[in-house]
């Protein structure tokens, strides 16, 4: 409460707060209805497009997906795999487009296996469509609490306009068999989970305690299906280790414990799946070599990628400029008196954290070889890059909502969203024309 606040409701006992808090209770659904309406555009404009596969990718997880529908889980035998083929009309090809046979002679798809387990519920009840939207709503949920918690009044409406009107998200969404942006809304759930879990310190242990555990299962998730989605996980687990040895985030022990040991138990699970189902616990479905990184990579990649990061998340410009402000104003922390202080500490804790996790998770793509191929379109390669969505859209938020003046917040917040959806809906078409697959109705 501040100071002019607390003067206010000394005069008039009561009438105050209760005028604060329902003025607080009414902005808070206001913009959760917004947040939601934000939402269903983006679903409208998915749905609004024809599904068909754009890439062989689409169709070697829709294998994965019907196999799980029909009852064979995760591995086929040769017959079972050309039945599937045939099935599927996945012609000249005896089995499913990029599967592989493992060593006892049974088939797999090379692609990571968390993503089938996801969407098969949705597929067996005719709703694929629905199976990225469900975990993309999931995402605004995580974004709407933790922008919210950290940047109070349109953080949260902020947020979740940026996230859903990136071109990527829209472009992956509308690709039901593809796992790319269902791995990037469980982080983006997970990231606003663990962000409201630490920066709620008023709240009761226990709640902290069951968010926090449900944004590191997000963030497993996400790593289950796309194993390269650790280093986003190895960076939330250190975050909240060091922010509670630090005391920033005043956590108990007993909850620092809990989360650690699911994220113990989600390894040790993997490393018993792939010793089981590929052969070693460090193993997984791509033949040895198909997949590499190097530094070799990094100089393609730096000329290549800004181009089509620029086309497919225009968003990420504003959240660079919130990381390098955060970060600039630090050493003039000590002139921050009071409030002011307090706020820029915790915006260089957060900063930190999702920075880092930015930072890591785009470094390690820009060594990867696969992305240096100049045929390739922006779609093709942003997919890569769509883990640190939410991350951007958070600090992009933190910049919008730093406008002075609540109605000008509300007006950058508005301009923000509509004009980034108009730049989306726009990039969207024209990664996919680019890739010579039109977006009919």
């Amino acid at each position: 409460m501040s100071v002019s606040a607390s003067g206010y409701r000394g005069m008039l006992p009561g009438r105050t707060a209760v005028s604060a808090a329902v003025r607080t209770f009414t902005a808070g659904w206001v913009e959760s209805a917004l947040s939601v309406a934000v939402f269903a555009t983006m679903c409208f404009v998915v749905l609004s497009a024809a599904p068909q596969a754009a890439e062989p990718d689409d169709g070697a997880y829709q294998a994965s997906i019907v196999a799980m529908a029909d009852g064979h889980y995760l591995t086929l035998s040769e017959s079972q795999a050309e039945a599937l083929a045939w099935k599927l009309d996945d012609f000249p090809a005896l089995i499913p487009t990029q599967w592989v046979e493992l060593t006892d002679g049974r088939y797999i798809s090379e692609k990571d296996p968390g993503y089938p387990f996801l969407a098969t519920p949705f597929y067996a009840a005719g709703l694929i469509r629905w199976a990225p939207l469900f975990y993309g709503a999931l995402a605004c949920l995580g974004l709407f609490m933790g922008a919210r918690r950290w940047l109070g009044s349109f953080g949260g409406l902020a947020a979740v306009g940026l996230y859903c009107s990136s071109g990527a998200a829209l472009a992956f969404a509308w690709r039901d068999f593809m796992p790319t942006f269902t791995d990037a809304s469980l982080i983006a759930a997970g990231s606003g989970a663990l962000l409201w879990a630490m920066l709620a310190g008023e709240a009761g242990p226990r709640r902290r305690n069951w968010i926090g555990l449900g944004g590191f299962l997000a963030l497993e998730a996400a790593t289950f299906v796309r194993y390269t989605d650790i280093a986003m996980l190895g960076c939330a687990i250190v975050a909240v280790i060091v922010a509670s040895l630090a005391g920033a985030a005043h956590l108990p022990r007993r909850t620092l414990c809990t989360w650690l040991a699911s994220v113990a138990a989600f390894g040790a699970g993997v490393a018993v799946f792939d010793d089981l189902v590929y052969g070693g616990p460090l193993n997984s479905g791509y033949p040895p070599g198909q997949i590499t990184f190097g530094l070799r990579a990094l100089g393609p990649n730096l000329r290549m990628m800004p181009a089509h990061l620029m086309q497919a998340m225009p968003m990420l410009v504003l959240g660079l400029i919130a990381l390098t402000w955060i970060v600039a104003r630090w050493p003039r922390r000590h002139r921050m008196d009071g409030e002011r202080g307090v706020i820029a500490r915790c915006d260089l804790w957060v900063g930190l954290a999702l920075g880092g996790s930015w930072f890591t998770i785009w470094s390690l793509y820009a060594t990867y070889t696969g992305t240096t191929d100049p045929g390739n379109v922006a779609v093709q390669d942003v997919r890569l890059y769509l883990p640190a969505l939410g991350i951007a859209s958070l600090l992009g938020a933190w910049l919008v909502t730093r406008v002075p003046g609540r109605r000008w917040r509300a007006a950058a917040t508005s301009a923000a969203v509509i004009g980034l959806f108009v730049l989306g809906v726009s990039s969207f078409h024209a990664m996919y024309s680019a890739l010579g697959v039109p977006l009919g109705g």
